[in-house]
């Protein structure tokens, strides 16, 4: 996988082997990112964050700083190394942990950008709901959807944009 834009643009990265993540595409990312437009100075917090790509687009792109969680031990290790090998581990974190358990444990830490890229196999949507509490006010969430589903709402959210991009739709809301 590469970095698409920004100054580690061009930059290869690895993703986790075998079948627990599906990493998210560049024509993806790159959607997202064009969505969210300038992201200079921004925190963010990157849930299921599978082999990093979101948190290191993020990073390449100008944010300030975020935390990238994961709980699956391959994905994890994906990450660190990820993160170490592209020299911004000491501006994003790596957390081995269930996004809701370390939701819970955090419930004060507020992010201008949420991203959830949940597993698609097994998708709980009040896992996502916690998720909620993450976003500052005039924050944004992101969230990749499986295709062709219905979209949810979350209470304190507003949808403001959809785009669809064949077997997932990426979602975006606002606080």
């Amino acid at each position: 996988m590469r970095v698409i834009s920004g100054a580690l643009g061009g930059r290869i990265f690895q993703s986790p082997k075998g079948h627990r993540t599906h990493p998210m595409s560049e024509k993806a990312r790159g959607a997202i990112f064009n969505v969210l437009g300038d992201i200079a100075g921004l925190t963010f917090f990157d849930a299921y964050a599978g082999s990093g790509a979101i948190s290191i687009e993020a990073m390449s792109r100008g944010a300030k700083n975020g935390i990238a969680v994961d709980s699956d031990m391959t994905a994890w290790k994906t990450i660190v190394a990820n993160f170490e090998d592209l020299g911004i581990g000491k501006t994003v974190r790596a957390v081995r942990a269930g996004v809701t358990t370390w939701s819970g444990e955090n419930a004060e830490l507020q992010f201008d950008l949420v991203f959830a890229d949940p597993p698609y196999d097994d998708i709980k949507l009040e896992a996502l709901a916690t998720l909620v509490q993450h976003v500052k006010n005039d924050g944004i969430f992101v969230l990749s959807w499986p295709g062709g589903e219905d979209i949810p709402s979350f209470e304190q959210l507003e949808q403001v944009a959809h785009k669809p991009l064949g077997d997932i739709q990426l979602v975006f809301y606002r606080r």
